[in-house]
């Protein structure tokens, strides 16, 4: 029998090497529970079942299939046991100009990082609901906070994915099921290499703007300030909490960063304040 301290984590996008559901993998077999990864590949889901002979079990799924997460999610259930805390991790990078980025790029964006999201979470909720415990944890970005020049399509996934989730903190709060999104800053994983997907430049007038911010970024890609492994001690840290937080942000960069947009925000709403009450009915 699973000792009572110990959870069962369902973990999307555990396949990569150098992520963060590697790192949340390793740590919360490390700490005795046990793990489902999902993979997209066979040899992936060999290589994440080496990782514990009992204790890690790896299933092929694409996070993009909707109509096939459900009875997964059933068959986890049924031969692995009832999931404690779901951690939707799988996702990518999108960096591009707007204009420039065709509109299935977006389209597929969303699928990955916020409807794919959304789909592990129904598949969870009603056993979760039925028990009357469980935790959701949605990996978004600190770019669901800020964004800047050649991201538009990835930060708009996450600010959804931030809003999602505070939506349903409060719709299942009296359920005892607890909502998190953890919002990283720049960490040393895949997400800025081989994960991002770049779209080709061809408008000249966005050179000036957008150059030197794709150049540092791939300048910067492996000598980011974030430990993955920091990251994950952080996540099983929360899964302990009787009242863990609905937004967390993780690394330095990403406090002093949102700390600064939430400022400038609030200034401008104070600067605008008269033409905001304008509008009301007298």
């Amino acid at each position: 029998m699973k000792n009572a301290k110990t959870k069962t984590f369902l973990i999307t996008g555990a396949g990569a090497g150098a992520g963060f559901g590697r790192a949340f993998t390793e740590a919360a077999l490390e700490a005795g529970h046990t793990v489902v990864g999902t993979v997209r590949r066979e040899e992936q889901r060999l290589a994440f079942e080496t990782l514990h002979g009992k204790r890690a079990h790896g299933v092929i799924i694409d996070v993009t299939h909707f109509d096939a997460i459900d009875p997964t999610v059933r068959k986890i259930e049924a031969h692995v046991g009832p999931i404690d805390v779901l951690v939707n991790n799988a996702g990518y990078g999108h960096e591009g100009i707007l204009e420039e980025s065709p509109l299935a790029e977006l389209i597929h964006q969303f699928e990955v990082n916020v409807f794919g999201a959304v789909a592990m979470i129904k598949a969870v909720l009603p056993a979760m609901r039925g028990r009357r415990r469980g935790h959701i944890i949605n990996i978004t970005s600190m770019a669901g906070y800020i964004s800047m020049p050649g991201i538009a399509y990835y930060s708009g996934s996450k600010f959804a994915l931030e809003g999602i989730s505070e939506a349903l903190a409060q719709e299942v709060k009296g359920l005892g099921i607890k909502v998190t999104a953890i919002a990283p800053g720049s960490f040393r994983t895949e997400w800025a290499g081989r994960s991002m997907v770049r779209s080709e430049r061809s408008i000249s007038d966005y050179d000036a703007v957008f150059d030197p911010v794709r150049k540092r970024r791939r300048e910067y890609s492996g000598r980011q300030v974030g430990d993955p492994a920091k990251a994950a001690r952080a996540l099983l840290e929360l899964v302990e909490l009787e009242e863990p937080p609905t937004h967390l942000l993780l690394g330095s960069d990403a406090l002093n960063l949102v700390k600064e947009r939430l400022a400038a925000l609030h200034d401008e709403i104070q600067a605008w304040e008269r033409v905001s009450r304008s509008t009301d009915y007298i």
